[in-house]
């Protein structure tokens, strides 16, 4: 995705930065792993290729920045802050875009800015952060204010080119894109794929999660993508009259040959096991299994589901969810 502002429309190449006493506060309320994620990290190879900073693949061909996204629409809705970065001056902001799933019926709308609601903020030393998929609406500072690392910019959005809610952070040195994470270039992906830069321009040092869950619940049917990404699917009531039993998880970072175990117990122990392997990349997916009601009724009591998303033979995460039918 190619992400422009106003003056800020750029061509830019992943570059090295020097030495610099530069540094970056976690830029939104919320908690990285529990109420947020970094969904994608910007992409160091050239060409159709992607590796992030770790040598995996939580990024997309010519990714520029760090994407910070919410499990669900309903987060966004409720409110969560974006904060400055760094102390700077606001050098561009834009308010104005609704807040809508990119698609193709309003591709051409957004050319030219992908960005869609956003602030650019510029820094000493030649620094420069951009913000990008905001609120609209929400923007709080104005051209040529300056501000102290902290403050409230706006609120998480779905403006622009998006198809989830989250926080597009960019992060320019003299106009050259920096990897916050590895400011002086990774280290050789062919010497060592477990390998982690020396540095990094984070003030507080940031887990690196190369995928994982998002949510999980239960469901009377297989829900609908959409149901799942607004929140809506975790809020359906389950009965000992339920016509059926789903449980489903709610994933990013999946790469092909993944396996999703789902796992569902009952009052009489477990009941449903089914194991799901990827068939291909998927930066959001979620998967589903359960059983129809086959007797006049469930069983009473409480029933426990597990999900396992495992890579190769090693297990990246799991989640539990409960539900007691009455």
């Amino acid at each position: 995705m190619r992400l422009s502002f106003g003056a800020f429309l750029l061509s830019l190449v992943t570059a090295p930065a020097v030495a610099s006493d530069f540094t970056l506060q976690w830029p939104l309320d919320c908690r990285l792993g529990e109420t947020c994620h970094i969904q994608q990290y910007v992409d160091h190879l050239p060409g159709p290729a992607t590796q992030d900073y770790k040598c995996q693949g939580l990024s997309y061909s010519g990714h520029k920045g760090t994407d910070i996204a919410l499990p669900y629409l309903s987060d966004m809705q409720a409110g969560v802050a974006v904060r400055a970065a760094a102390p700077g001056v606001v050098q561009g902001v834009r308010n104005t875009m609704p807040d809508t799933y990119s698609s193709q019926e309003n591709a051409e709308l957004l050319k030219g800015r992908e960005c869609g609601n956003g602030v650019v903020l510029r820094h000493e030393g030649g620094w420069e952060t951009q913000y990008c998929h905001m609120k609209q609406g929400s923007v709080r500072v104005q051209k040529g204010q300056q501000i102290a690392a902290g403050t409230a910019l706006g609120e998480v959005g779905l403006s622009g080119k998006t198809q989830f809610p989250h926080l597009h952070l960019s992060l320019r040195l003299n106009g050259a894109v920096v990897d916050p994470f590895a400011p002086e270039g990774r280290p050789s992906c062919d010497l060592d794929t477990e390998a982690t830069p020396a540095t990094s321009l984070w003030a507080e040092p940031l887990p690196y999660q190369p995928g994982g869950f998002l949510g999980a619940g239960f469901s009377t049917h297989v829900p609908e993508f959409m149901e799942i990404k607004s929140g809506a699917a975790t809020r359906e009531r389950l009965t000992t009259q339920s016509p059926a039993l789903v449980f489903w998880a709610y994933a990013f970072g999946g790469q092909k040959g993944d396996r999703v175990r789902l796992t569902i117990s009952g009052p009489k122990g477990v009941f449903s096991v089914h194991e799901i392997t990827l068939e291909r990349d998927q930066a959001q997916f979620f998967r589903a299994s359960g059983k129809r009601l086959r007797s006049e009724a469930w069983d009473y009591g409480r029933y426990t589901a597990l999900a396992v998303l495992l890579r190769d033979e090693e297990e990246i995460d799991r989640i539990e969810e409960v539900v007691d039918l009455r």
